[in-house]
Order: structure tokens, then sequence, then C-alpha cells
């Protein structure tokens, strides 16, 4: 079973950035995988079982922060952050945190 993790921190007062929408989707089927929320302290873990990941697959990791944003009065020119990344192991550990800024974000991914 592979796990995929994230840690979403706002880079603009250093805080972890909770509550926003996560989604997953393979982009050669266009099936979503996973639909989740970055819990209070900004954290995602989901399980993936190994027979749903297409090691030939682009996949894309779309988190919504528009609403993240309004919620602190902010205005934003990236309503959404989308990670693509390929998962070449069923059973591997794909962590992909994300420092996110009303107009900017930095990420990096890591397994």
């Amino acid at each position: 079973m592979a796990t995929l993790t994230s840690h979403t921190l706002n880079g603009s007062d250093g805080t972890h950035a909770g509550g926003i929408a996560v989604t997953l989707t393979n982009l050669t089927t266009g099936a979503v995988v996973f639909a989740a929320q970055m819990d209070a302290g900004g954290r995602l873990s989901q399980q993936i079982a190994p027979e749903v990941i297409d090691t030939t697959a682009s996949y894309e990791l779309v988190f919504d922060t528009a609403p993240y944003w309004a919620a602190r009065a902010l205005p934003t020119n990236v309503p959404q952050i989308a990670l693509r990344f390929f998962m070449p192991d069923r059973d591997g550990a794909y962590h992909m945190p994300v420092i996110l800024n009303p107009n900017s974000y930095s990420m990096w991914a890591s397994r």
C-alpha cells in the first residue's frame, strides 16, 4: 500500500495551513483517487491501495487554497496549487509539502 503525505504551511505568518481541500487525480484516466482535507495542523496522510496505482500514469494533487485565504480576508492570485508527479512504486511513500502565500507557493517532493 502506498502512502501520500503532505504538510501545508502558511508562509506569510508561519502557521500551519489547515482545512484546505485536496484532491488526487490520475491524469491518464481522469479518475479521482481521493478527495480529502488537510487537518487542523496542516497535515494529510492518505493510504492508496496498490491496485489503484498505475505506475506509468501522471498524478495531480490539487490544493484548493482560495477558501483558506478568503477566511483570512486576504486576496489571492493562486486559488489552487496543482502538483504533478509519478508514483512508480505501488508500495512507496510520497511526501508533497507546500509553503503557501497568497500570491506564490514553494513545494518539494520526497520519497
